[in-house]
């Protein structure tokens, strides 16, 4: 009952996605779901297909077969894609990026504004009010005038988080979250996804640690050469025990 529960509050739905990169596999028919409230984590070793997997439901990378549906928006496989499919996709995903990959000629404040006032049509003043309330909850509203070299890496993540918010996605993607991170900041980040999932979207990441994922995440989802894996017969897709 609580797989069904889960599909029928899907915001990603994801079935036989398949990735290829010259003879490899680099996706080899994945399957995934996240449900409004969860934060689900793809775990497994570099190569395994995780950050593939994040950009091509990014629409960042085109891929091969299978489907990919975001709050009822579908992806198409394959290179040719319609601006009339992107555009709506890339309202409903924000994506987060291991090294922020912030504008490094914009402060805080003018990255996190940028996307509503150029994609959306927001007016600059809207655009601001909103970007200074993200930075607020997520603890940088003192930084909004520094630029991205300014920041430290907790920092620059918070206003990378930030950025992504700013079009109010109900799908939020982060890549290696933790990795430029220091134990406390760790914390800090884990309750601050916890908040966002908790006000109804989905939230899919992809770790190496451990640690955290255990103390933050829903669910895990463990991936080996593009599969999803099965260890003693049971999979990985299922709730963490805390």
């Amino acid at each position: 009952m609580e797989g069904a529960d889960r599909v029928m509050s899907g915001v990603l739905q994801i079935r036989g996605l398949r990735l290829r990169r010259g003879t490899r596999d680099v996706l080899a028919g994945v399957d995934l779901d996240a449900a409004r409230g969860e934060l689900v984590a793809v775990m497994g070793s570099s190569g395994a297909g995780k950050s593939s997997l994040l950009r091509a439901v990014a629409a960042l990378d085109p891929f091969d077969a299978g489907s990919i549906v975001v709050d009822g928006v579908a992806l198409d496989a394959g290179p040719h894609r319609s601006s009339r499919t992107l555009a709506p996709l890339r309202r409903k995903v924000g994506m987060v990026f291991q090294f922020h990959a912030l504008f490094e000629h914009l402060t805080a404040l003018e990255n996190v504004c940028l996307g509503p006032m150029h994609v959306q049509g927001v007016a600059p003043a809207d655009a601001e009010a909103r970007a200074r309330v993200l930075l607020e909850q997520l603890g940088v509203d003192a930084r909004c005038t520094a630029l991205p070299r300014e920041l430290s890496g907790g920092e620059a993540q918070r206003v990378a988080i930030a950025r992504a918010l700013a079009m109010d996605p109900p799908l939020l993607l982060l890549d290696e979250p933790t990795a430029s991170l220091d134990p406390a900041r760790r914390t800090e980040l884990g309750a601050s996804l916890r908040a966002l999932a908790a006000s109804g979207r989905a939230l899919v990441i992809t770790s190496h640690d451990e640690d955290f994922v255990r103390a933050h995440a829903t669910r895990v989802v463990m991936l080996e050469a593009g599969r999803v894996i099965q260890r003693d017969g049971r999979s990985f897709d299922t709730p963490i025990s805390r």
